[in-house]
């Protein structure tokens, strides 16, 4: 589950950042939250910085209460290109999935 988890993880963090903006620690906290209880910290972090290198997410420092400013990431139009994507090409391997499942290959 984990290796398959690691492929859909950067569609999985998009679409969080459709809902709202959020930094780091609110993106992994939801995540766990809804069940995705191996998820490190870091590997979103990691996840972040390359849709921030990509251009995929507008980044604003927010200060914090406690310690530096946060980075809130929020997901801009080629972000949600990209996003749209990743559904199609979900929806495509689900189907296809469901298709062997069935016994149709």
């Amino acid at each position: 589950m984990t290796e398959m988890l690691k492929g859909t993880l950067e569609g999985i963090v998009l679409a969080v950042l459709v809902m709202r903006p959020a930094y780091g620690y609110e993106i992994t906290a939801w995540l766990r939250e809804q069940g995705f209880s191996d998820i490190a910290e870091g590997t979103v972090y990691a996840l972040l910085v390359r849709f921030e290198q990509r251009g995929l997410v507008d980044v604003e420092k927010v200060p914090s209460q406690k310690g530096p400013p946060r980075k809130v990431y929020r997901l801009n139009a080629t972000g949600h290109e990209y996003l749209e994507e990743f559904w199609r090409t979900w929806s495509f391997l689900t189907e296809r999935l469901e298709q062997l499942r069935q016994g149709g290959g």
